[in-house]
Protein backbone atom coordinates (compact mmCIF):
# COMPACT_ATOMS: atom_id res chain seq x y z
CA UNK A 1 0.00 0.00 0.00
CA UNK A 2 1.13 3.54 -0.80
CA UNK A 3 0.73 5.74 2.27
CA UNK A 4 1.30 9.47 2.40
CA UNK A 5 2.39 11.27 5.56
CA UNK A 6 2.34 15.03 5.94
CA UNK A 7 4.28 16.43 8.90
CA UNK A 8 7.63 14.75 9.58
CA UNK A 9 8.22 16.20 13.02
CA UNK A 10 8.65 14.61 16.44
CA UNK A 11 5.63 12.35 15.94
CA UNK A 12 5.38 12.05 12.18
CA UNK A 13 8.99 10.99 11.64
CA UNK A 14 8.94 7.90 13.90
CA UNK A 15 5.52 6.95 12.55
CA UNK A 16 6.85 7.12 9.00
CA UNK A 17 9.86 4.99 9.92
CA UNK A 18 7.63 2.37 11.52
CA UNK A 19 5.47 2.24 8.40
CA UNK A 20 8.57 1.79 6.27
CA UNK A 21 9.90 -1.01 8.47
CA UNK A 22 6.50 -2.71 8.21
CA UNK A 23 6.82 -2.91 4.45
CA UNK A 24 4.68 0.03 3.36
CA UNK A 25 5.67 2.37 0.59
CA UNK A 26 5.62 5.80 2.23
CA UNK A 27 5.68 9.20 0.58
CA UNK A 28 6.29 12.13 2.90
CA UNK A 29 5.95 15.90 2.79
CA UNK A 30 7.15 18.60 5.17
CA UNK A 31 8.10 22.24 4.81
CA UNK A 32 11.32 21.46 6.70
CA UNK A 33 13.88 20.35 4.11
CA UNK A 34 16.09 18.71 6.74
CA UNK A 35 13.17 16.54 7.83
CA UNK A 36 12.59 15.49 4.22
CA UNK A 37 16.26 14.53 3.88
CA UNK A 38 16.13 12.46 7.07
CA UNK A 39 12.95 10.78 5.85
CA UNK A 40 14.50 9.98 2.47
CA UNK A 41 17.62 8.57 4.17
CA UNK A 42 15.33 6.19 6.09
CA UNK A 43 13.94 4.84 2.83
CA UNK A 44 10.93 7.09 2.27
CA UNK A 45 10.00 8.90 -0.91
CA UNK A 46 10.17 12.66 -0.35
CA UNK A 47 7.47 14.65 -2.15
CA UNK A 48 8.29 18.12 -3.36
CA UNK A 49 4.68 19.31 -3.31
CA UNK A 50 1.32 18.31 -1.86
CA UNK A 51 0.10 17.41 -5.34
CA UNK A 52 3.04 15.05 -5.76
CA UNK A 53 2.33 13.45 -2.39
CA UNK A 54 -1.32 12.74 -3.18
CA UNK A 55 -0.61 10.89 -6.42
CA UNK A 56 -1.41 7.16 -6.09
CA UNK A 57 -1.76 7.25 -2.30
CA UNK A 58 -4.58 5.18 -0.82
CA UNK A 59 -4.20 6.47 2.73
CA UNK A 60 -2.80 9.83 3.88
CA UNK A 61 -1.91 10.57 7.50
CA UNK A 62 -1.26 14.05 8.82
CA UNK A 63 0.68 15.01 11.96
CA UNK A 64 0.51 18.78 12.22
CA UNK A 65 1.56 21.30 14.89
CA UNK A 66 -1.42 23.66 14.94
CA UNK A 67 -5.00 24.34 13.94
CA UNK A 68 -3.76 26.87 11.39
CA UNK A 69 -1.49 24.28 9.78
CA UNK A 70 -4.36 21.77 9.59
CA UNK A 71 -6.64 24.35 8.01
CA UNK A 72 -4.03 25.10 5.37
CA UNK A 73 -3.17 21.46 4.64
CA UNK A 74 -6.78 20.29 4.40
CA UNK A 75 -8.83 23.30 3.33
CA UNK A 76 -6.34 25.47 1.45
CA UNK A 77 -6.56 26.21 -2.24
CA UNK A 78 -3.96 23.51 -2.92
CA UNK A 79 -4.87 21.44 0.14
CA UNK A 80 -5.83 17.81 0.47
CA UNK A 81 -9.57 18.22 -0.12
CA UNK A 82 -8.85 20.14 -3.31
CA UNK A 83 -6.36 17.55 -4.56
CA UNK A 84 -7.56 14.14 -3.36
CA UNK A 85 -9.79 11.76 -5.33
CA UNK A 86 -12.65 10.14 -3.44
CA UNK A 87 -10.71 6.86 -3.24
CA UNK A 88 -8.26 8.30 -0.67
CA UNK A 89 -8.79 7.97 3.09
CA UNK A 90 -7.51 10.93 5.14
CA UNK A 91 -6.58 10.52 8.82
CA UNK A 92 -5.55 13.49 10.94
CA UNK A 93 -3.50 12.44 13.99
CA UNK A 94 -2.95 16.04 15.14
CA UNK A 95 -4.42 17.62 18.27
CA UNK A 96 -6.16 20.76 17.04
CA UNK A 97 -9.29 22.73 17.83
CA UNK A 98 -12.32 20.40 17.76
CA UNK A 99 -14.30 22.83 15.64
CA UNK A 100 -11.64 22.59 12.91
CA UNK A 101 -11.96 18.79 12.84
CA UNK A 102 -15.73 19.28 12.45
CA UNK A 103 -15.21 21.71 9.57
CA UNK A 104 -12.75 19.42 7.79
CA UNK A 105 -15.15 16.50 8.22
CA UNK A 106 -18.06 18.56 6.89
CA UNK A 107 -16.14 19.59 3.78
CA UNK A 108 -14.79 16.07 3.28
CA UNK A 109 -18.35 14.70 3.42
CA UNK A 110 -19.47 17.27 0.85
CA UNK A 111 -16.75 16.11 -1.53
CA UNK A 112 -17.25 12.42 -0.82
CA UNK A 113 -13.77 11.95 0.68
CA UNK A 114 -13.36 9.68 3.70
CA UNK A 115 -11.91 11.45 6.73
CA UNK A 116 -11.11 10.54 10.33
CA UNK A 117 -9.95 12.82 13.13
CA UNK A 118 -7.70 10.52 15.16
CA UNK A 119 -5.43 12.33 17.62
CA UNK A 120 -2.88 10.15 19.38
CA UNK A 121 -1.59 9.83 22.93
CA UNK A 122 1.73 8.34 23.95
CA UNK A 123 4.23 10.99 22.91
CA UNK A 124 7.45 10.48 21.00
CA UNK A 125 8.25 7.30 22.93
CA UNK A 126 4.89 5.85 21.97
CA UNK A 127 5.43 6.82 18.34
CA UNK A 128 8.84 5.16 18.34
CA UNK A 129 7.68 2.00 20.14
CA UNK A 130 4.36 1.58 18.28
CA UNK A 131 2.39 1.96 21.51
CA UNK A 132 0.31 5.00 20.58
CA UNK A 133 -3.36 5.24 21.48
CA UNK A 134 -5.59 6.49 18.65
CA UNK A 135 -8.80 8.27 19.69
CA UNK A 136 -10.90 8.28 16.54
CA UNK A 137 -13.85 10.45 15.62
CA UNK A 138 -15.69 9.81 12.35
CA UNK A 139 -17.48 7.03 10.49
CA UNK A 140 -16.87 3.63 12.06
CA UNK A 141 -17.02 1.98 8.65
CA UNK A 142 -14.09 4.12 7.47
CA UNK A 143 -12.07 3.21 10.56
CA UNK A 144 -12.70 -0.49 10.00
CA UNK A 145 -11.12 -0.15 6.57
CA UNK A 146 -7.87 1.36 7.87
CA UNK A 147 -7.64 0.02 11.43
CA UNK A 148 -5.10 -2.66 10.54
CA UNK A 149 -2.79 0.04 9.18
CA UNK A 150 -3.18 2.25 12.25
CA UNK A 151 -2.46 -0.79 14.41
CA UNK A 152 1.05 -0.94 12.96
CA UNK A 153 1.63 2.41 14.70
CA UNK A 154 -0.22 1.96 17.98
CA UNK A 155 -1.34 -0.68 20.42
CA UNK A 156 -4.79 0.84 20.99
CA UNK A 157 -7.25 2.14 18.40
CA UNK A 158 -10.53 3.37 19.89
CA UNK A 159 -13.57 4.54 17.95
CA UNK A 160 -15.02 7.28 20.18
CA UNK A 161 -18.08 8.13 18.08
CA UNK A 162 -19.26 9.08 14.60
CA UNK A 163 -18.81 12.78 15.37
CA UNK A 164 -15.57 14.14 13.91
CA UNK A 165 -14.70 16.10 17.06
CA UNK A 166 -15.23 13.25 19.54
CA UNK A 167 -11.70 11.83 19.38
CA UNK A 168 -10.22 15.29 19.85
CA UNK A 169 -12.51 15.96 22.80
CA UNK A 170 -11.34 12.71 24.42
CA UNK A 171 -7.71 13.67 23.76
CA UNK A 172 -8.20 17.10 25.35
CA UNK A 173 -9.64 15.53 28.49
CA UNK A 174 -6.66 13.14 28.52
CA UNK A 175 -4.25 16.07 28.30
CA UNK A 176 -6.11 18.04 30.94
CA UNK A 177 -5.40 15.15 33.31
CA UNK A 178 -1.77 15.10 32.15
CA UNK A 179 -1.54 18.78 33.03
CA UNK A 180 -2.75 18.11 36.57
CA UNK A 181 -0.47 15.08 37.00
CA UNK A 182 2.59 16.97 35.76
CA UNK A 183 1.97 19.94 38.05
CA UNK A 184 1.26 17.59 40.96
CA UNK A 185 4.50 15.66 40.43
CA UNK A 186 6.45 18.94 40.22
CA UNK A 187 5.09 20.29 43.48
CA UNK A 188 5.12 16.98 45.38
CA UNK A 189 8.73 16.20 44.49
CA UNK A 190 9.91 19.67 45.42
CA UNK A 191 8.23 19.25 48.80
CA UNK A 192 9.84 15.81 49.16
CA UNK A 193 13.29 17.17 48.35
CA UNK A 194 12.97 20.06 50.78
CA UNK A 195 11.84 17.55 53.43
CA UNK A 196 15.07 15.62 53.06
CA UNK A 197 13.61 12.61 51.24
CA UNK A 198 15.63 10.66 48.70
CA UNK A 199 13.67 11.07 45.46
CA UNK A 200 14.82 7.79 43.94
CA UNK A 201 13.88 5.79 47.04
CA UNK A 202 10.60 7.70 47.28
CA UNK A 203 9.78 6.76 43.70
CA UNK A 204 10.20 3.08 44.53
CA UNK A 205 7.85 3.49 47.49
CA UNK A 206 5.18 5.50 45.69
CA UNK A 207 5.38 3.35 42.57
CA UNK A 208 3.72 0.56 44.58
CA UNK A 209 1.33 2.93 46.35
CA UNK A 210 -1.71 4.96 45.31
CA UNK A 211 0.58 7.85 44.41
CA UNK A 212 1.81 5.89 41.40
CA UNK A 213 1.04 7.23 37.91
CA UNK A 214 2.46 6.83 34.42
CA UNK A 215 3.15 10.56 34.29
CA UNK A 216 5.07 10.37 37.59
CA UNK A 217 7.17 7.55 36.15
CA UNK A 218 7.68 9.35 32.82
CA UNK A 219 8.51 12.75 34.24
CA UNK A 220 10.73 11.54 37.05
CA UNK A 221 12.60 8.66 35.46
CA UNK A 222 13.18 10.16 32.03
CA UNK A 223 13.61 13.85 32.84
CA UNK A 224 13.76 14.99 36.47
CA UNK A 225 16.16 12.29 37.71
CA UNK A 226 18.49 13.09 34.80
CA UNK A 227 18.13 16.88 35.07
CA UNK A 228 17.50 16.85 31.33
CA UNK A 229 14.46 18.57 29.85
CA UNK A 230 15.04 18.06 26.14
CA UNK A 231 11.46 17.66 24.99
CA UNK A 232 9.45 14.56 24.44
CA UNK A 233 6.30 16.70 24.74
CA UNK A 234 6.91 20.41 25.08
CA UNK A 235 5.33 22.54 27.74
CA UNK A 236 3.92 24.90 25.10
CA UNK A 237 2.13 22.05 23.31
CA UNK A 238 0.58 20.90 26.57
CA UNK A 239 -0.44 24.48 27.30
CA UNK A 240 -2.03 24.72 23.85
CA UNK A 241 -4.12 21.62 24.55
CA UNK A 242 -5.11 22.92 27.99
CA UNK A 243 -6.41 26.10 26.38
CA UNK A 244 -8.40 24.02 23.88
CA UNK A 245 -9.87 22.08 26.81
CA UNK A 246 -10.91 25.32 28.50
CA UNK A 247 -12.51 26.51 25.24
CA UNK A 248 -14.42 23.22 25.13
CA UNK A 249 -15.57 23.71 28.74
CA UNK A 250 -16.78 27.22 27.92
CA UNK A 251 -18.72 25.95 24.90
CA UNK A 252 -20.35 23.25 27.04
CA UNK A 253 -21.13 25.65 29.89
CA UNK A 254 -18.92 23.79 32.38
CA UNK A 255 -17.11 25.82 35.05
CA UNK A 256 -13.59 24.46 35.71
CA UNK A 257 -11.94 26.80 38.25
CA UNK A 258 -9.10 24.42 39.15
CA UNK A 259 -8.36 23.82 35.48
CA UNK A 260 -8.27 27.57 34.84
CA UNK A 261 -5.73 27.95 37.64
CA UNK A 262 -3.72 25.16 36.00
CA UNK A 263 -3.75 26.93 32.63
CA UNK A 264 -2.55 30.12 34.32
CA UNK A 265 0.29 28.15 35.93
CA UNK A 266 1.47 26.74 32.61
CA UNK A 267 1.07 30.06 30.83
CA UNK A 268 3.26 31.68 33.46
CA UNK A 269 5.92 29.00 32.87
CA UNK A 270 5.71 29.47 29.11
CA UNK A 271 6.01 33.24 29.50
CA UNK A 272 9.15 32.59 31.57
CA UNK A 273 10.78 30.99 28.50
CA UNK A 274 10.20 27.31 29.28
CA UNK A 275 7.80 26.57 26.43
CA UNK A 276 10.25 24.63 24.28
CA UNK A 277 11.37 22.35 27.13
CA UNK A 278 9.66 19.14 28.13
CA UNK A 279 6.53 19.60 30.23
CA UNK A 280 8.32 17.96 33.19
CA UNK A 281 10.38 21.18 33.49
CA UNK A 282 7.58 22.30 35.79
CA UNK A 283 9.62 20.59 38.52
CA UNK A 284 12.47 23.02 37.89
CA UNK A 285 10.05 25.93 37.65
CA UNK A 286 8.49 25.15 41.04
CA UNK A 287 11.95 24.75 42.58
CA UNK A 288 13.14 28.11 41.28
CA UNK A 289 10.00 29.83 42.51
CA UNK A 290 10.53 28.27 45.94
CA UNK A 291 14.07 29.68 46.05
CA UNK A 292 12.74 33.13 45.19
CA UNK A 293 10.01 32.80 47.82
CA UNK A 294 12.54 31.87 50.51
CA UNK A 295 14.84 34.74 49.56
CA UNK A 296 11.99 37.25 49.74
CA UNK A 297 10.83 35.84 53.07
CA UNK A 298 14.34 36.18 54.50
CA UNK A 299 14.61 39.73 53.19
CA UNK A 300 11.39 40.73 54.88
CA UNK A 301 12.33 39.16 58.20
Amino acid sequence: MQIGLIGLGNMGMPMSKNLLSSGYSVRGFDLNKQALETFAAAGGEAAGTMEELVENCELILTSLPSTEAAESVYLGKDGLLALCPTSVVLVDTSTIAPEMELEIGKQADAKGVSFLAAPVSGGVVGAENRTLTFMVGGPKAVLEGVQSHLSTLGSNVFHISESYDSGTNAKLINNLLIGFYTAGVAEALNLARESGLNLEFLFNVLNVSYGQSRIYERNYKTFIANDDYDPGFTLKLLNKDLRFAMDLAKQRGVDLPMSQALVDLYQDAEDAGLGDKDMSVMYERVGNQSISFKAEKERLT
